[in-house]
């Protein structure tokens, strides 16, 4: 699970990293609106716990514009704001709940859970395709064109975690907490390896191309 956590505030931000993290979350952080933003655009999070006056971007126009573009990951307004209507806005613009600064990080852990679990009630799709690209997640079984694709279980999972982002840039920090759930290390080149094999099974055999390297940003899955 991933957490993307949006607060000035690096003490605040801090401390809610180390918790995240001791919990077993992954953590992305972000010191702005804007910033926030831009992460909760580009990746694929679990929840979000967000601050509402943040530099840059507003929180409340910074969640308005999320739930504009149609991202509904859960969001959790922890403010200083503390009055009803306060409240009542930050709930009307698209946050799913919100907490009063001072908090108890136990309380908030406990409201992302259950955040969490409210939003797994939608079942994810176990059959996912993209231009001729099919992945049967239930039967672990990868087609292109009506060809069988074998895959080891990390290349099955990094196509599962690509098709789910279709046409959306994927980091390799991303790849790394959702395939091989550890903390990005810039000197390894253990995505780019596994991208290549992924792409010799995927595409060196069709003319269309489906896996692309986006230049200082990631790889995307889509037609060219």
């Amino acid at each position: 699970m991933r957490i993307l956590i949006i607060e000035d505030d690096r003490k605040i931000s801090s401390f809610l990293e180390k918790g995240f993290r001791e919990a077993g979350y992954a953590v992305d952080v972000a010191g702005d609106g804007e910033e926030g933003l831009a992460l909760a655009r580009q990746d694929f999070y679990d929840a979000i716990v967000a601050d509402l006056m943040l530099p840059k971007l507003d929180g409340l126009e910074m969640i308005g514009r999320l739930r504009a573009e149609k991202v509904n990951t859960p969001v959790l307004i922890l403010s200083a704001r503390r009055t009803v209507d306060d409240r009542i806005k930050g709930l009307q613009a698209g946050g799913d709940d919100y907490m009063v600064k001072p908090f108890s990080f136990s309380e908030l852990l406990v409201r992302v859970q259950t955040l969490l679990r409210r939003a797994s009630r939608t079942p994810e799709p176990m059959l996912l395709r993209v231009e001729g690209l099919t992945l049967d997640i239930a039967r672990r079984t990868v087609e292109r064109e009506g060809q069988t694709i074998e895959l080891q279980p990390k290349e099955f999972a990094l196509l599962e975690y690509l098709m789910r982002n279709a046409g959306r840039v994927v980091t390799k920090t991303s790849i790394l907490e959702h395939v091989y759930d550890y903390s990005f290390d810039p000197q390894t080149n253990v995505v780019d390896v596994l991208v290549c094999r992924l792409r010799n099974h995927v595409d060196n055999e069709f003319e269309e191309k489906l896996i692309h390297t986006v230049r200082g940003a990631g790889y995307v899955l889509k037609k060219k």
